[in-house]
């Protein structure tokens, strides 16, 4: 049942049917209308099953209450994190770029969603929901990885692929390790643990049980040579550590009713000399073929903690500037 509104002047009131779902809408102590009286300077006060809000922003406001209590009513639990992605959606909306609020919840598993949190990410699954091949470019926290087997445990639950099948270069960022002691499989999971975060995050414990039963596979890239991935959904995480050859070689896995996702961030390529080839010769080659789509994340589209934003966005300054002192000194030199 949709809330409905009542608005003044200078005020909008928001009236919620089921009161029962206001304790979670407004969080412990209120919280939640507390973090949006900072981050739109609105005031929020609530009465029964009514919400005033009171302010400039108070259509921003407005809309992401209302997205929140449609979360509830779903079932899905809020947090801080999904006030600050409607924040975020609702932000971006009224700054005129296309909104991802239509793009509904995907379900992972049995008691889990997942959902877009900015407008990039939305367009990201709709790009995987209708082309077999899609890479995902940008920095850090920007939920390339996770939404990705968000969406392949999507369709491993809704049985339209039979694997899930996750895979990632093993190679060292910037540090020798040496000689791993263990067998071969305690030898790579450390190279493989951001896939299994990724994949707990999004399925639960319930992905232990598919990976013994070999319904979910995490492997590193060089266990892929020779294969013909069928019937799977398929994901190349840091494919920027990727070389040319080996990228081709995972490209030409892809087999019959199968889907290829591959991530990564050009600008923090561990190969000789930091460049990113097998990631940039695959966007160049392949970026404008039929069946091949490119979401591309900026600093913009980060979903972790506020700070990486401006880590992110810090270290983009200083690239942009250098480069810039590069090819000035270049240009005094001619």
């Amino acid at each position: 049942m949709s809330a409905t509104k009542k608005r003044t002047r200078e005020s909008v009131t928001i009236e919620f049917p089921d009161n029962a779902v206001l304790s979670g809408l407004s969080g412990p102590h209120q919280k939640h209308f507390v973090r949006l009286e900072q981050k739109l300077g609105v005031r929020v006060a609530m009465r029964g099953n009514l919400v005033s809000i009171e302010g400039p922003s108070r259509a921003r406001a407005a809309n992401v209450l209302r997205a929140l209590y449609a979360r509830i009513e779903a079932g899905e639990a809020v947090g801080a994190a999904e006030l600050e992605a409607e924040l975020r959606i609702a932000g971006e909306a009224d700054s005129g770029v296309a909104a991802a609020l239509g793009t509904p919840a995907i379900k992972t598993w049995a008691a889990r969603t997942t959902r877009a949190r900015s407008q990039a990410q939305g367009a990201y699954l709709d790009l995987m929901r209708t082309h077999p091949l899609v890479f995902g470019v940008g920095p850090a926290g920007t939920g390339k990885t996770y939404l990705a087997a968000a969406f392949g445990a999507h369709l491993l639950y809704e049985r339209r692929v039979e694997r899930l099948i996750l895979s990632r270069p093993a190679l060292e960022a910037g540090e020798r390790l040496g000689f791993l002691p263990g067998d071969l499989k305690e030898k790579i999971d450390p190279y493989l643990r951001p896939l299994y975060d990724a994949l707990f995050e999004v399925i639960g414990d319930s992905a232990l049980k598919l990976m013994e039963q070999g319904v979910i596979e995490v492997a590193p890239l060089a266990f892929m040579r020779g294969r013909t991935l069928s019937h799977a959904f398929v994901i190349l995480d840091e494919a920027q550590n990727c070389t040319a050859p080996q990228m081709k070689m995972f490209l030409t896995r892809l087999g019959e009713d199968s889907r290829m996702v591959v991530t990564g961030d050009p600008s923090q390529s561990d190969l000789p000399g930091g460049h990113p080839e097998g990631l940039d010769q695959a966007l160049r080659i392949l970026g404008d073929i039929e069946g091949a789509a490119v979401a591309r994340f900026s600093e913009k589209d980060v979903v972790r903690h506020a700070l990486v934003t401006r880590i992110v966005a810090a270290y983009n300054a200083s690239d942009n500037a250098r480069v810039a002192k590069a090819r000035a000194a270049r240009k005094d030199e001619s």
